[in-house]
């Protein structure tokens, strides 16, 4: 009798240290899962504060979207609010440097027009044809004079500085007065961007300290623009022709550097346009122009 009693304490105590150790073992699983489900939690949220830089308290993303971007996103700055316009393609997760275009439009695209005002031009939007791994900004400025190219400047860095961006591959565009402003910028900090695509508007920017850097223009304008004329971009690319002659620069060096393209009234007239400045929307379906750009 008195060993059978043992014999059942035995196997009780046995049976507590298997039920213990199996016990012990799940915790440990559980555990286990846990940390692997935070790792995949962190890593996930990570990539999206890399994708949308939501972590930095300088910039305020938007949520309304347009044609693909989100409208105005914010970048809180020394020189002010900069609204801008952004497409991000899905397949960036900062892992490999992207192209970045910038896009100013004009007049009817300015920050005091409403949200999304800008999206009117499909410069930004057909951008995305040309690369699918590139970043590309449609801004809401206001106006086309100094403080807007510094802020234009401001949000290039920005992006330069807080996304994996190929500094090789960094393209301004400017219509109208965004055109304005896009020269201004090149008379200040040509050294940012790869190539300039400025379209039907007129040369304000200093073109010593652009012919100094030597980044790539193209001027393309209606011969009898509504607003401008033709005459101030055949008036810079007459100085600036000059400025890389005074350089030493060969015909196919500066012809590399610096093209002018005056439409004629056929070219607008064919596309359906009356007023040749308002035609000049149509300069953002051409591929010889948008290919020249992306070529650089």
């Amino acid at each position: 009798m008195k060993r059978k009693i043992i014999s059942i304490i035995c196997i009780i105590i046995i049976a507590f240290l298997v039920i213990g150790l199996f016990v012990r073992n799940r915790q440990h699983k559980d555990k286990d899962e846990q940390n692997q489900r935070a790792t995949v939690s962190e890593a996930t949220t990570s990539s999206e504060e890399m994708k949308n830089v939501s972590a930095s308290s300088m910039l305020e993303v938007g949520t309304e979207k347009q044609k693909g971007f989100i409208n105005d996103n914010v970048l809180h700055s020394d020189i002010g609010e900069i609204h801008f316009s952004s497409y991000i393609p899905d397949t960036y997760d900062g892992s490999e440097p992207y192209a970045l275009f910038i896009t100013l439009p004009g007049w009817e695209g300015l920050y005091f027009q409403g949200v999304g005002a800008n999206m009117y031009e499909d410069f930004g939007p057909e951008t995305i044809k040309y690369n699918d791994k590139m970043i590309v900004l449609s801004t809401q400025l206001d106006d086309w004079g100094e403080t807007s190219a510094n802020m234009a400047i401001e949000l290039t860095e920005y992006f330069i500085e807080n996304y994996n961006i190929d500094t090789n591959k960094v393209y301004l565009h400017g219509m109208s007065g965004g055109g304005e402003t896009g020269s201004l910028v090149m008379g200040k900090r040509p050294d940012l961007y790869t190539a300039y695509l400025m379209t039907s508007s007129k040369w304000d920017g200093d073109l010593n300290v652009l012919a100094e850097a030597e980044t790539p223009v193209y001027l393309v304008i209606g011969e009898d623009d509504s607003y401008y004329g033709s005459t101030s971009l055949k008036n810079a690319y007459a100085k600036l022709h000059e400025l890389y002659e005074k350089k030493g620069l060969a015909d196919d060096e500066i012809n590399r550097l610096l093209v002018l393209d005056v439409k004629d009234a056929k070219y607008f007239t064919e596309r359906g346009y009356k007023d040749q400045h308002m035609g000049a929307a149509s300069f953002a379906y051409e591929e010889d122009i948008m290919s020249w750009l992306f070529a650089r």
